[in-house]
């Protein structure tokens, strides 16, 4: 089985945060399962880093390339599928990265680990 991160899932499973509820993290940690992370995450967490908003221990690409190797999590690409289903959706959601993490869940057929309610209302199954 496969599970989109978002992209605070991400931050706080690789930072050890108390944040992260048990549940995600067992899914996270669970060798059989294909733990997916989306450009759009390590693009908004580029963003943040640049304007202040979060603290990484270093350079941004070589941090990133460790987590995502050191974790055993896949990039999603984004496809054009993705794009598009973002273009039909509803505006429950204002965050650009994340209609586009609803997109691709919701076109891969995939649940996405998350504790924004949000997404529920694009029928996206979520784990927390």
């Amino acid at each position: 089985m496969r599970f989109l991160l978002d992209t605070h899932a991400f931050l706080w499973f690789v930072l050890d945060s108390p944040k992260l509820s048990q549940a995600a993290s067992q899914l996270i940690q669970n060798p059989a399962y294909d733990i997916l992370i989306s450009p759009a995450s390590y693009w908004e967490i580029a963003i943040k880093v640049s304007l202040g908003k979060y603290q990484i221990p270093e350079a941004f690409q070589s941090w990133m390339e460790h987590q995502i190797t050191m974790n055993s999590f896949n990039v999603l690409p984004i496809a054009v599928a993705h794009a598009s289903m973002v273009s039909t959706l509803p505006f429950h959601h204002r965050d650009p990265f994340d209609r586009l993490l609803c997109a691709q869940a919701l076109v891969e057929k995939i649940p996405i680990i998350s504790t924004d309610g949000v997404f529920d209302r694009y029928g996206v199954e979520r784990q927390w």
